[in-house]
């Protein structure tokens, strides 16, 4: 039960984003620029960074839903998404995007925990500058992101078809189109649960 009342059936971040629309507008923007806009890592590659944090962070709804959308750039693999949630080294991903992930989760663990060393090996196996920095910014984000869903016991319903009919909203039409406070509202019993 959330700690603070929030708009039945709308679940996770989308309920406090509905209690607070001022600060969801900002929030939402970030993880467009982040996971969708123009870049050389592909928005599976981005997404699977915000999952694999959200799955250190042991946070049910992001590593859910943002798994699911990683799945869908990715050609619908949600096996490929789940080892590289538990097991990056053994993913079937590039050698580049492992070093990234390793980055992702010192950050997620504690930013100075990131050396000069990863940096450089996540350089020599492909990465710009660029895609160092998001990948910072995105375990860093997601680590805000996980905390403000959990630290306010949001409702992350069970059933996966809703997680992959948010997945398939963001993969449409993005983190910033109207459409996302609408409350899920066959499934607001389970919230009571």
């Amino acid at each position: 039960m959330p700690h603070i009342p929030f708009e039945p059936g709308v679940p996770g971040i989308r309920g406090p984003m509905v209690f607070r629309p001022e600060t969801a507008k900002p929030l939402r923007q970030l993880a467009e620029i982040l996971l969708r806009s123009t870049n050389t890592l592909t928005p599976g590659e981005r997404e699977l960074i915000a999952t694999y944090v959200s799955a250190l962070n042991d946070c049910h709804y992001c590593q859910t839903v943002h798994g699911y959308t990683a799945a869908a750039y990715l050609n619908g693999d949600d096996a490929l998404v789940d080892l590289a949630k538990r097991d990056p080294g053994h993913a079937a991903i590039s050698e580049k995007l492992k070093a990234l992930l390793a980055i992702a989760a010192k950050v997620q663990q504690n930013g100075k925990l990131v050396r000069q060393e990863d940096a450089d090996r996540a350089r020599a196996l492909g990465a710009s500058d660029l895609e160092i920095h998001d990948t910072v910014l995105i375990a860093a984000a997601f680590c805000m992101y996980n905390r403000y869903v959990d630290g306010l016991a949001t409702w992350a319903p069970e059933q996966d078809h809703i997680y992959r009919d948010m997945a398939n909203r963001v993969v449409t039409v993005g983190y910033t189109q109207p459409g996302w406070e609408k409350p899920f509202s066959n499934i607001q019993g389970e919230q009571s649960a």
